[in-house]
């Protein structure tokens, strides 16, 4: 008999075992399931409990004996109950979603709520709204008479809701509105979480508007399943534990500095002690380009080079849980910023300018490095959310790195 799983069609990577065994301690299995098989699993009711995701949030509800008003209000089930045979179907997803709301510091209380999407998470966003009090509730979908070609009509919104797929892995950096057409914004939630920060997250924050992605709305709403599961209350310190557990798992770190800083070995120390892989962008480049950086830069300029490290940039950022070194010049190109930032928090490595080597750095070759400083000095600390300096040992860096990080 399965003690507790999620079931879906086509799982792949899945954080669900790892937090429900955090937050329940019991055993919790994937189950990809096929459409034609959904239906004898349930019936055979040889589970405790189940959790259900795409596509099945509808398809399972007429197999349960007893489904919960939220659930059937919104017309989805995300949990499922064996309670001595029945089975109840609930959605915990709404749950999810006020916790991520209240931890964002988003009221809706009174507030004009306009939600992206129309599919079975809207339908949670808008029961959620709705509990939190809003005092109108929009849905803007690619048809019908609120749709993406006349947002103009919204724009006294004051919390925004996505609830699509747009900016997702694998499509990062991609925002399915543009911020500045709602300037009364007091509040915006992205379900997505993965990319951690959607560039839809980013540009709030770029505008100081309260944000979130969706990651503490996966935890919160598998918290409330657990409780569901077990019959027991789960404490707020252990739902921290778990969300915390869970995001340094996923996020990366981002060296940024001047050329010979020591980005590549403060980055192989790092990823060593957080069990990270080490990615370095100068690396990724040559070997794309087929030849080092020094020969790129006097063979096809500074600008080639330029070009082929923002492709870099995006694919490395949108990678999850490594270490990142970027080079030295990877800021002065403002589109690499979002790219870089979007799931991991970006260090700034400082480290004496009478200390940095030249050989082999094309850029610190052909310029006076105080005035490269002065240029560069503004950009890294535009792009940083950390500052560490690099005057030592290499692990004593790293060993602070890691005292910051833990400290966030």
């Amino acid at each position: 008999m399965i003690e507790y799983g999620l079931l879906g069609e086509k799982l792949g990577h899945s954080f669900s075992p790892q937090i429900h065994r955090a937050l329940g301690g019991y055993d919790y299995r994937l189950l990809p399931t096929p459409p034609e098989e959904v239906e004898a699993l349930l019936r055979r009711r040889a589970f405790r409990g189940l959790n259900v995701t795409i596509p099945y949030k509808q398809t399972v509800i007429p197999l349960c004996d007893r489904v919960d008003p939220r659930a059937a209000a919104i017309g989805a089930v995300n949990t499922i109950v064996n309670r001595d045979g029945l089975l109840e179907g609930c959605n915990t997803d709404i749950d999810g979603l006020i916790d991520l709301a209240r931890r964002a510091g988003v009221d809706m209380a009174g507030k004009k709520v306009v939600i992206l999407g129309s599919g079975g998470t809207s339908r949670t966003a808008q029961a959620a709204a709705g509990e939190l009090g809003a005092a109108s509730v929009t849905v803007v979908s690619r048809g019908g008479a609120d749709n993406y070609g006349n947002l103009s009509r919204h724009g006294d919104a004051q919390v925004l809701i996505n609830t699509t797929p747009v900016g997702m892995y694998p499509r990062c950096g991609v925002s399915p509105v543009d911020l500045d057409l709602f300037p009364a914004l007091t509040g915006v939630l992205d379900v997505v979480y993965n990319p951690l920060r959607t560039a839809l997250v980013l540009a709030a924050e770029d505008r100081g508007i309260p944000c979130s992605g969706g990651l503490p709305m996966l935890v919160s709403q598998a918290r409330r399943a657990a409780e569901l599961f077990t019959g027991t209350t789960i404490p707020d310190s252990r739902m921290e534990e778990a969300l915390a557990a869970l995001t340094r798992q996923v996020r990366s770190v981002v060296l940024v500095g001047m050329p010979g800083c020591g980005k590549s070995a403060v980055g192989r120390a790092l990823a060593r002690r957080l069990g990270k892989e080490f990615v370095d962008m100068d690396a990724l480049i040559s070997a794309r380009a087929g030849k080092s950086i020094p020969d790129i830069f006097a063979q096809d300029g500074e600008e080639a080079f330029r070009t082929l490290e923002s492709q870099i940039a995006r694919e490395a950022g949108s990678r999850t849980g490594c270490v990142i070194s970027t080079g030295g010049g990877a800021v002065t190109r403002p589109e690499n910023r979002d790219p870089l930032r979007q799931n991991g928090v970006v260090v700034h490595l400082t480290r004496d300018l009478a200390l940095l080597p030249r050989s082999g750095r094309p850029v610190s070759q052909s310029t006076d490095l105080e005035e490269l400083w002065a240029r560069r000095a503004p950009l890294y600390a535009a792009f940083a959310d950390l500052t560490v300096p690099n005057s030592g040992a290499v692990e004593a860096a790293a060993d602070t790195i890691v005292k910051e990080l833990n400290a966030l």
